[in-house]
């Protein structure tokens, strides 16, 4: 091998070498990080967390300011304004409370106008009229029906919404980039380091086995030959990418949920897991029952690239934090949004 091969074999090796640096150096986070102990020692029961990035988080997250209270004295919102369907039996003073929060938590830009003919206000033609009355049956219906998730400190629109008409974390039907065909087709989507999952090459979609349909999480058996445990390896695969999912959202480790020693062992786990397992329940709950039946109700430009509605999961709320808004309630101050509207 000459001279002039070998300087630019050696300069490709640097430039390789130096691309490879940075990579690795990016793709881990630099010190200083702080963990909490979350368990006994020696089984990797612990949170690690980076103070940077919860000072991101910690403006991210901070709660608006809130409209003093009107009262309840008064006539009621429902003889005063036409066409009140849901709020009627609230005074003037709290519908209108009610109305001037949620445009700031939604629409602060577009204002009244976002949802409401400014001409006729009672009129329903503005479809986003509609969602809005069906979003505040969903708010109604988290915070008085899924107290094992949200306990008292419940939801409301900000939440998800946090000063824009859609939020940033929704999900729709999606098979990921085109697939190959013959022996390499592959119908999850695997084999493509990015989507919901993070930086892996498991399945794509982790939303819809779960957050839409019931499929099984599950990952190993519980004795060592087979003996009743119809879960594939595929299943598995699933479960790991909503789990990884999940892990994002809330920004914590596994073991925010999860004992290491035994991942399945519901008695070595912590509290946090049933309140996960009723989360996820809730998300598909809120997917079947208030989402997917608007599907028809939106323009086509609002749907996903199948034709179906944007829907929930848990960064929908939780937005990169283990309680949304690091679990400030902001429904204790507009107790209209804690029962469900007769």
């Amino acid at each position: 091998m000459n001279w002039g091969i070998r300087t630019t074999v050696s300069l490709l090796a640097i430039v390789a070498g130096t691309l490879l640096a940075i990579v690795i150096l990016f793709s881990f986070e630099r010190p200083p990080l702080q963990s909490v102990q979350r368990g006994y020692r020696g089984v990797g029961m612990q949170e690690n967390y980076n103070p940077r990035t919860l000072e991101v988080l910690a403006v991210a997250n901070k709660v608006p300011g809130v409209l003093p209270s009107l009262g309840t004295a008064g006539p009621k919102a429902g003889t005063v304004y036409k066409n009140v369907k849901l709020l009627g039996g609230l005074s003037v003073g709290q519908f209108t409370r009610l109305m001037a929060s949620i445009t700031t938590w939604v629409s602060p830009k577009q204002g009244c106008a976002y949802c409401h003919d400014t001409k006729d206000m009672a009129s329903d033609a503005l479809y986003t009229k509609v969602v809005a009355r069906r979003m505040i049956q969903m708010v109604q219906h988290v915070n008085a029906d899924w107290k094992p998730h949200v306990v008292e400190t419940g939801v409301t629109c900000y939440t998800c919404h946090r000063g824009q008409p859609v939020p940033a974390n929704v999900w729709f039907e999606n098979a990921g980039p085109p697939h190959a065909h013959g022996q390499l087709e592959t119908e999850s989507g695997m084999g493509y380091a990015s989507g919901p999952a993070g930086l892996t090459a498991l399945p794509y979609d982790p939303y819809s086995p779960f957050l839409e349909k019931d499929a099984s999480i599950r990952v190993q058996a519980t004795t060592a030959l087979p003996s009743g445990n119809l879960q594939t390896i595929k299943q598995t695969e699933w479960t790991y990418a909503l789990m990884m999912n999940i892990s994002q959202s809330l920004g914590v480790n596994c073991t925010y949920c999860h004992n290491s020693r035994e991942f399945g062992d519901w008695k070595q786990s912590t509290p946090q897991r049933t309140t996960a397992w009723h989360g996820i329940r809730m998300t598909r709950d809120l997917n079947n029952g208030f989402m997917t039946p608007l599907t028809g109700t939106f323009p086509p430009a609002r749907l996903g690239p199948q034709g179906d509605v944007a829907k929930i999961n848990c960064a929908t709320c939780h937005q990169g934090v283990y309680k949304p808004l690091f679990g400030v309630s902001m429904v204790k101050t507009f107790p209209e949004l804690r029962s469900v509207a007769p």
